[in-house]
Order: structure tokens, then C-alpha cells, then sequence
């Protein structure tokens, strides 16, 4: 169906046959070269003729007119209406991208890989599932910031979580926890939705930033952010060598008592993934804990289709200027 957007601007209709009503119009004097008492003996004069030849021009400058306020009215076409599902929910990711996730100690197939590839892999799907969220990315590293702000395009937060890289916020090997919950407070408390999430995702301890975690926990508990961390990392790992093999704590930078901490002041959950594995099945539990709601909202696509109209009152001048102007240079 069309639908006009400014319906109001119809009262401008009229406008010309108004001013054409009540405005004087313009009589250039003329002077006769003959006068004749007795016009009728003549037929139709050339003043009659003239005005009934200016009648058309008239009447479609008038037809363009029409179409020009109806395109101002901006017509659109509503198509079918198309389901949508609003969960009320912000939810965002923050992603460790310090030098300690590119530890290789995760297995995917065959292939052992390093703690980024891994998240990726697992959250890019946790991601997809989340229908009905606004999601936002968040990566941090000596410094926190903003990859993707909250957001319904699932594939846009899916894509830019992908093009992270070991390193990507800076060159040092550090870690800002404080800082990218502080960040995630920053950009959620204003929001006016029933839950706001937060899901940190680290393989160490606080080393950078301007602020404390557990001083960050607080002011999140304040602006009821729930937050689930994630410690990272197995707790075992052959190294060889040329003296041999041994066995190491790839893990023993983790600060569970913090993340811990972390999550019990928000109301939230600390997990530990030591695997490939173990971070499905957290992903998976999150679901759970985080039911996506499915309040039905519907959304009807529009398209714009006011340069119809105008396209088509722009040609109808064009023929009326090139009247004219044969016009004149016949006279």
C-alpha cells in the first residue's frame, strides 16, 4: 500500500488557484493598430485565440504543481509486515587481545591453535545465536576500546570479531580488565533496556589501565550490569625442547580470584575453559542463563518512491518552457 509521510502538505494544493483568484493579474497595455466596431463581422479574434492557445500551458503547469506536492508528501510503498524478535537486552563482549591469548594450548579438529582463534570460533556462534540482542564488541589489551557499538546487525559484530588480532590495540603485553568494564559501564548505563550484560573473556591478570577491576565490579553493580567472566587458558601444556619435554602452567598469570570476585559483586558468574570444549559449553550455558526473550515486534519495509512524481513534473515543465519559447519565436 502507499503511504504518504507528510500528508499535511495537501492543504498546499490549492495554493495556486488562490493566488490566482485574489492576486491581480499583470495587463500589459497594448495598443491597437485597427479598430473595428463591429468585432463579431471578424471571428474569433487574435486576443481569443491567444488566450485559448495559453489555456494548456496553464492547466498542466497547475498538473505539475500537483505532482509537486505530492511529492513533498514523500510517498512511500509499505510492503508486507515482517516479524522481528526484541529480546530488551544490551549485551556486550569483551574480548582479551593482549600477547597471552596467543598462547597455542586449544585444539579445533586436528589443529592445535592459539586462545584468540579459539574465542573467535566459539563466540562468533554464541554471537549468531543471540537473536533479538543489541550486541557490541569491546577489545582490550594495555588500552580498552570500542570495536562495535551496541547494535541488531549480528553479522557486522560477528565480522569485526573475526578481524582481531593479537596486538591490535597496542604493542605491549598488558592487560586492562578495570578499563574495559569501566568502558562497557560507560556505554551501557544510559541505555533504557530491562538487562545489560556484560561477558568478559581473559587468560590474565589486571596489569594496565586507570582503573581497578574490583573498583570497575562496583560501579557496574551500581548501574545493574550483570557480568560473567571467563578465565581462559589450560592448566597444563608439554613444552619440548632441545633438553626435552616438560610439563607447564600455561595458565598461572590467571587472576581467578578476581574474576571470581568480579562476577559475584554484579550478580554475574565466573567459568573457566580449559579447552575448546569447556568454552562451547560455557557459550552454551550462557544461552541458559540468558534465555533470548522473543517479544513479537513488527517492521514494514519502505521504499521511497517520491522521485516519481517529481521526475514526472520535472519533464512537464521542460514541455512548457519549450512552448514558450517556440511561442516567441514565432511572434
Amino acid at each position: 500500500m502507499i503511504h504518504l509521510h507528510w500528508p499535511w502538505l495537501i492543504l498546499a494544493l490549492p495554493l495556486p488557484l488562490l493566488i490566482n483568484r485574489f492576486m491581480p493579474s499583470y495587463q500589459p497595455a497594448e495598443q491597437a493598430a485597427l479598430k473595428v466596431p463591429f468585432l463579431e463581422d471578424f471571428g474569433a479574434t487574435d486576443t481569443q485565440v491567444k488566450s485559448r492557445q495559453q489555456q494548456w500551458p496553464l492547466w498542466l503547469a497547475y498538473l505539475a504543481w500537483c505532482l509537486l506536492v505530492f511529492a513533498a508528501c514523500r510517498p512511500q510503498w509499505l510492503g508486507e509486515p515482517i516479524e522481528q524478535a526484541i529480546s530488551g537486552r544490551d549485551l556486550m563482549l569483551a574480548v582479551d587481545v593482549s600477547g597471552s591469548m596467543d598462547e597455542k594450548d586449544f585444539v579445533i579438529g586436528d589443529n592445535r591453535v592459539d586462545r584468540l582463534t579459539a574465542t573467535k570460533q566459539v563466540a562468533s556462534a554464541f554471537i549468531e545465536r543471540r537473536v533479538g540482542d543489541r550486541i557490541g564488541l569491546i577489545l582490550f589489551g594495555t588500552t580498552a576500546y570500542l570495536q562495535t557499538p551496541l547494535t541488531f546487525d549480528r553479522k557486522t559484530v560477528v565480522s569485526l570479531l573475526r578481524e582481531a588480532f593479537i596486538g591490535i590495540t597496542d604493542d605491549e603485553p598488558a592487560t586492562s580488565i578495570g578499563d574495559a568494564i569501566g568502558l562497557a559501564v560507560k556505554r551501557l548505563k544510559n541505555q533504557e533496556v530491562e538487562s545489560r550484560v556484560l561477558i568478559l573473556l581473559t587468560d590474565g591478570a589486571n596489569t594496565a589501565g586507570e582503573i581497578s577491576p574490583l573498583q570497575a565490579a562496583a560501579l557496574a553493580a551500581q548501574h545493574q550490569l550483570k557480568i560473567y567472566t571467563i578465565g581462559i587458558g589450560a592448566d597444563e601444556m608439554i613444552v619440548r625442547s632441545f633438553f626435552g619435554s616438560r610439563r607447564v602452567n600455561p595458565s598461572r598469570d590467571l587472576d581467578e580470584a578476581t574474576l571470581t570476585s568480579i562476577a559475584e559483586q554484579t550478580g554475574g558468574r565466573y567459568f573457566r575453559a580449559r579447552n575448546t570444549e569447556e568454552l562451547e559449553v560455557i557459550y552454551q550455558l550462557l544461552d541458559e542463563l540468558e534465555p533470548i526473550e522473543k517479544d513479537k515486534q513488527f517492521f514494514r519495509p519502505r521504499s521511497e518512491l517520491y522521485f516519481w512524481p517529481l521526475g514526472i513534473a520535472f519533464v512537464i515543465s521542460l514541455l512548457i518552457t519549450a512552448s514558450r519559447l517556440q511561442n516567441r519565436s514565432i511572434s
